[in-house]
């Protein structure tokens, strides 16, 4: 497979060179083989060597490294919503020119979206932080999953992927995380924690964004003059449709199906409180006539 880039050289395909000449030169970006190499790291920790290492130790505390990594990916999904919100506000959410003829435009879009790219690569310390505290109910498939397809993707769209579409999903998707890793952070405070009554409307905020992510997607791609490629459309709406099925999945058995048993429940313990009350109200009744 041929490609062409900006300069007209032609190259292999496996030569691995991105859209533009100065992406090569970023971190991680010269070839896919640190990011898959760093993909492999993280699942065989996950699912493999962290577990083990942690069968016969308790559980680590790390409330302190706990505040501080939230803290953090607070004020990064912060300023990538920053960059976000300020390119919706100069160019709109929705533009028929093509930005990326715009060598500034260009740069600054793709470097907002390395930027986008770095935080995925950090996220994935969720994951071992689960791991080092034994909660490994909480690496689930949707979990392990949604992290490394984000990062995969991310490094897809900064490297190959000719399109701005990543100023709206990025942005999008770093708000959610602002709301996200906020409440992380206050929970990790015992005292804070039982006041922290909005858990479920994070995953309502999932849902809502993975569809915004879909029809900004589908709209732009008839509206733009530079549209995504066809290999970028199938990568993200395939990924956002997977999603949205799996969060609404999530939702449904942790909270819909939840607050269905407890109801069940609190009408049973009703029904058995009345059977008792009327039995105590007749031996009543009968111990009054014997007397």
């Amino acid at each position: 497979m041929e490609a062409k880039p900006e300069n007209g050289v032609e190259y292999s395909f496996w030569d691995f060179k991105g859209q533009a000449d100065y992406v090569d030169s970023w971190f991680l970006m010269s070839t896919p083989y640190l990011p898959l190499l760093i993909i492999v790291m993280y699942l065989l920790f996950v699912l493999k060597i962290g577990p083990e290492f942690m069968r016969d130790r308790e559980p680590m505390k790390l409330r302190n490294v706990l505040v501080a990594y939230n803290a953090f990916q607070v004020m990064v999904s912060s300023y990538l919503v920053y960059l976000s919100f300020d390119g919706m506000i100069r160019f709109g959410v929705f533009h028929r020119i093509c930005l990326f003829e715009n060598e500034e435009i260009r740069k600054e879009a793709l470097s907002s979206s390395y930027w986008f790219l770095l935080a995925k690569v950090t996220e994935l310390v969720d994951t071992v932080f689960f791991v080092l505290r034994k909660k490994q109910n909480q690496v689930t498939f949707l979990h392990v999953y949604h992290h490394t397809l984000t990062m995969v993707v991310s490094w897809l769209m900064v490297k190959y992927g000719k399109t701005d579409d990543l100023i709206f999903l990025g942005g999008a998707n770093s708000f959610v995380h602002v709301v996200m890793y906020a409440y992380y952070g206050l929970s990790v405070f015992p005292g804070i924690a039982k006041y922290l009554w909005w858990k479920k409307y994070l995953t309502k905020l999932q849902l809502i964004q993975f569809v915004a992510i879909i029809v900004h997607l589908l709209l732009n791609s008839f509206i733009s003059k530079c549209p995504p490629s066809k290999l970028v459309i199938a990568m993200v709406f395939f990924n956002a449709t997977l999603f949205l099925y799996l969060f609404s999945d999530f939702y449904v058995k942790a909270y819909m199906k939840s607050r269905r048993d407890k109801n069940n429940s609190s009408l049973g313990k009703d029904v058995l409180n009345g059977s008792l009350n009327r039995k105590h109200i007749m031996n009543g009744n009968t111990s009054k006539k014997i007397n």
